[in-house]
């Protein structure tokens, strides 16, 4: 029969093993809300966005801004505690009703690394028609390709006054993906659809 010393031995090791099976736990300020605001442009959204995340005890992770139409949107990824991120939530609340500001908010995680994409750059300039941009985002699901960042717009040629499209994207390339025939494909669709593009890496 077993002494007690090594029934306790031998219970002291299961327990190392369960709690070294468990998923480590996320650090207090592993906590993230993803803020959408709109206004007209002579009111930006961002000061007032930033200083409430600031005032909550938030960080800001990413940013972006983007005149559209006569509004200014404004899209904030916030990080903090958990507590820091529900007092920045009602601060929002109180900013919408009272900042005439139209926000939507909701709690997300980290973006996850991906260490198999590889990031390329297209521009594409075109005469403007419609189903441009669902076509070239059709292609790029079509091929499993990721789009990271997309900014497009519709202008008139200053010199013909023809209206013209334009589009910059940031795609995630699989690493296993033949980059020749891929730039192939991608060259022959934008010829059948009169595109003018390129398809390069990202440089940094």
């Amino acid at each position: 029969m077993p002494c007690q010393t090594s029934v306790d031995e031998a219970v002291k090791q299961a327990g190392k093993q369960i709690l070294s099976d468990r998923a480590p736990r996320p650090t207090t300020n592993e906590n993230y809300l993803l803020i959408s605001a709109f206004a007209g442009a002579e009111h930006s959204p961002l000061i007032s966005l930033s200083k409430r995340v600031s005032d909550c005890g938030c960080n800001v992770t990413e940013a972006r801004v983007a005149a559209l139409g006569s509004e200014l949107g404004v899209q904030v990824l916030a990080q903090g505690s958990w507590d820091a991120i529900a007092k920045l939530e009602n601060a929002l609340a109180k900013l919408e009703r009272d900042g005439g500001l139209r926000i939507v908010h909701f709690r997300t995680n980290a973006k996850q690394q991906q260490s198999t994409l590889l990031p390329y750059v297209v521009e594409v300039i075109a005469a403007d028609k419609p189903g441009v941009l669902f076509q070239l985002a059709e292609f790029f699901a079509s091929h499993n390709i990721s789009i990271e960042q997309l900014h497009s717009t519709r202008y008139r040629a200053m010199q013909t006054g023809a209206d013209m499209f334009s589009a910059q994207i940031t795609i995630g390339i699989p690493n296993t993906m033949h980059l020749a025939a891929l730039r192939d494909d991608f060259l022959e669709f934008c010829d059948g659809l009169n595109l003018d593009a390129i398809m390069d890496p990202m440089k940094f």
